[in-house]
């Protein structure tokens, strides 16, 4: 394999996993080395209860993600991220939508058919997703969660042109599938600025990755049950220490799915936002006693956070 191995050294890509599992020097532009993201947060409510619990917990919350979509989210609801994101300093990210599985066909959800994940089918379900995103923007809302290749570009594209701000943080979901570093670079030479992995990434495959991109690593310690449901808490200081930067993602095991929310699942959706918050103070507790100060993270208002336009 020495002819493969040299093409690859030669494009600056590894040549394999790093099981040497190398320290990352690469850091969020304050310096921090890791931020705590809370997904799954359905509605402004549930935002609102998140961050009363992070308070409480003492837990440095700094980005939200949200799984339902903007699309089924009023004009006022999504106004209501941004002001919250803008009040308190932090990134409030939404999916954006139609999708594949929520479309009009129902291949997405068959056994062959899930390749296609979240995926925007077709061109015409493409401007819908493009004009997901300009209803966003214009509400306010500066950080979107992505999971098609096709949109990604467009974005991207958007961007440069100065279609939509600039300074719009574009998120890879786990649902893209991203699952090699060369995949992921292609990904980010497409406008990705943040990139969420497997749940079940390696560290030897975590350390390959960070190799080929100083973008923002996205990982879920405790990860929801249709992805697999895999709890990493005694991992997070080799995690860190090989990740960052990295946006440490506290899912939930063993609870029912909210996804599309709505005031029919408010009160799971409630609960479940609190319960994150609670799991994220459990790994900080298990972080700070095994690494003591070695880590840092970052404050609200940092730089690189997508924070809401009011």
């Amino acid at each position: 394999m020495e002819r493969a191995k040299a093409f690859f050294e030669s494009l600056g890509l590894p040549v394999g996993d790093r099981h040497d599992l190398p320290s990352s020097d690469k850091r969020f532009p304050d310096g921090a080395h890791y931020r705590i993201e809370i997904p799954s947060v359905e509605g402004v409510d549930t935002l609102a209860a998140v961050l009363a619990e992070a308070k409480t917990l003492g837990v440095p919350v700094l980005r939200i993600s949200q799984g339902s979509g903007m699309m089924l989210l009023t004009e006022s609801e999504l106004r209501g991220y941004a002001a919250i994101s803008h009040e308190h300093q932090i990134e409030a990210c939404l999916f954006v939508g139609p999708r594949a599985a929520w479309e009009g066909s129902a291949q997405s959800l068959t056994p062959d058919g899930k390749i296609f994940g979240w995926r925007h089918m077709g061109m015409d379900q493409l401007l819908y997703a493009f004009e997901d995103v300009l209803r966003g923007v214009d509400c306010g809302i500066r950080s979107i969660l992505v999971a098609d290749e096709g949109l990604t570009w467009l974005v991207g594209e958007a961007r440069k042109q100065g279609v939509i701000p600039e300074t719009l943080i574009m998120k890879a979901s786990a649902l893209m599938g991203l699952s090699n570093p060369v995949g992921i670079k292609l990904m980010v030479e497409a406008g990705i600025d943040t990139i969420n992995v497997a749940s079940n990434i390696t560290l030897p495959q975590l350390a390959a990755v960070r190799q080929v991109t100083d973008k923002p690593i996205d990982l879920y310690v405790e990860g929801p049950d249709g992805l697999g449901g895999f709890t990493r808490y005694y991992e997070l200081p080799e995690i860190v220490r090989i990740g960052a930067p990295i946006y440490l993602k506290f899912g939930l095991r063993n609870a029912p799915g909210i996804y599309p929310s709505g005031h029919h699942l408010e009160a799971a959706a409630l609960n479940q936002g609190r319960e994150r918050v609670r799991r994220a103070a459990i790994g900080l507790e298990i972080l700070a006693r095994l690494t003591g100060s070695t880590y840092q993270t970052s404050q609200p208002g940092a730089p690189g956070l997508g924070i809401g336009a009011v």
